[in-house]
């Protein structure tokens, strides 16, 4: 296997795979509906926002990567929905959908061999290449992945098939809890 092939296989995996963090299929399995417009204690924004967010900034990401005519949408306000904005399970369902579509296409992108990884984007800011938004997409969304799943965990929002993922999560905080405090 050439360079080439794995740094393209590895950027796969970050945007795709379990690895030191959680995946989004994980973060969103089994939502209660009753929870996607809920708000944790000590967050103004609900679960659907943050799950909204992560939708609007990858496509953001996606855009500027192939859009000669991207405009760059503005800090915090476009990267968010309204804090009053609420959804049903429809919408909560398109968010999902979208953002699966949207990391799609940028793994669609990475896995292209004709992709210069490491080309200028022609109309990016300088030293902006496709390479270097891959990782900040997958670390943004490594983030707030997270996020989510710490949510649900304080508002008791998980339940079937994924609860081994956040109480191996719950045991982590707890190790690193003592391992902090002796």
């Amino acid at each position: 296997m050439n360079s080439d092939h794995a740094l393209r296989d590895q950027l796969v995996n970050l945007l795709l795979k379990r690895q030191a963090h959680m995946i989004f299929e994980d973060a969103i399995a089994n939502f209660p509906l009753a929870h996607i417009n809920g708000r944790p204690p000590g967050v103004d924004y609900s679960f659907w926002h943050l799950l909204e967010h992560l939708r609007i900034c990858q496509y953001d990401i996606l855009d500027y990567i192939h859009n000669p005519a991207y405009q760059a949408l503005n800090f915090p306000d476009d990267l968010w929905p309204a804090k009053d904005a609420e959804t049903d399970a429809a919408g909560w369902q398109q968010t999902i959908a979208q953002f699966l579509a949207d990391r799609q296409a940028l793994v669609d992108i990475v896995q292209n061999p004709a992709t210069d990884l490491y080309a200028q984007i022609p109309h990016g800011w300088e030293g902006h290449n496709i390479l270097r938004e891959i990782l900040v997409v997958a670390d943004h969304n490594a983030y707030h992945l997270g996020e989510l799943g710490i949510l649900r965990q304080v508002m008791g929002a998980y339940s079937g098939e994924n609860d081994h993922v956040f109480r191996a999560m719950a045991i982590t905080q707890t190790r690193a809890k003592r391992s902090v405090t002796g």
